[in-house]
């Protein structure tokens, strides 16, 4: 195992496609700007290809919630997508554009990691810009747990920080070593307090052997439960505690979340 991210006292903060809200839009440069500023450690982005092959920063299936466009960004040419500009979450187009790969990465090369979501839009070409600018070592991938998955991280990503995505049980880890994989830990999904995979002991035997845990504050949709209830919606309505304090009694070695100025703040001061 190779991996460049030791574990710390707090979990590192991990901004949801960076820190937006009023006027600045998720996954926009300002976003990711925005939330180094206010403490993150981590950004995750989203990848999507336009028609003539350049690499943005975009969640798929999006563009009429972010763009008021329903067609797709794989539909255009990089030069119409460069002249688009997203929406603020009134609905409301602002200033900013959609960034390429190249120039997300280039805002956060040695200050920030980078989760780089969607990564297999195009592994090949993503690891291009990834290698022309020496961030090898700031990049996770994470894929889920699955042998077609598996197997596409052996091929394309080998070198890259992986780390797996699983859901209440870990049935992966003890078979990952006899893989060509650079694999650092597990993302834990779970829906319920008492799935193996967020256990205080299963938790203790994966840093034992040296492997990081990732969790979730993020609620992306409520019908999807990752996080058993313990998220920021919790945290930053009702009691912190019932959120990411219970998430941090975990010891985890990430906590992702739409909220950072907010957990650093309350990791600061806990």
């Amino acid at each position: 195992m190779n991996c460049s991210i030791k574990r710390k006292d707090t979990p590192y903060i991990v901004a949801h496609r960076g820190t937006c809200g009023a006027n600045i839009p998720c996954n926009s440069l300002a976003s990711f700007e925005a939330a180094i500023r206010q403490g993150a450690d981590a950004i995750e982005l989203d990848v999507t290809k336009s028609k003539d092959g350049e690499l943005f920063i975009f969640h798929p299936g999006m563009e009429f919630r972010f763009l008021k466009d329903v067609k797709t960004l794989k539909e255009l040419t990089a030069k119409e997508i460069k002249e688009l500009r997203l929406l603020n979450q009134d609905g409301v187009y602002t200033s900013y554009r959609i960034p390429t790969l190249y120039e997300a990465l280039s805002l956060v090369k040695d200050r920030a990691y980078v989760n780089v979501d969607k990564f297999w839009t195009d592994p090949g070409a993503i690891g291009e810009v990834i290698s022309s600018l020496g961030m090898k070592d700031q990049v996770i991938v994470k894929a889920y747990g699955d042998e077609k998955s598996i197997d596409a991280v052996e091929k394309y990503a080998p070198e890259y920080m992986f780390m797996a995505m699983l859901r209440k049980e870990d049935k992966l880890t003890a078979t990952m070593k006899d893989r060509k994989i650079n694999y650092i830990g597990v993302e834990s999904l779970f829906d319920d307090d008492n799935d193996s995979i967020i256990s205080d002991g299963y938790i203790r035997s994966m840093h034992e052997q040296g492997y990081l845990i990732w969790v979730n504050g993020i609620v992306y949709d409520e019908r999807d439960v990752i996080s058993a209830g313990h998220n920021d919606d919790i945290s930053v309505s009702r009691d912190p505690e019932l959120g990411w304090g219970w998430l941090m009694k975990k010891n985890p070695d990430f906590i992702q979340t739409d909220w950072v100025g907010a957990l650093k703040n309350y990791m600061m001061t806990r």
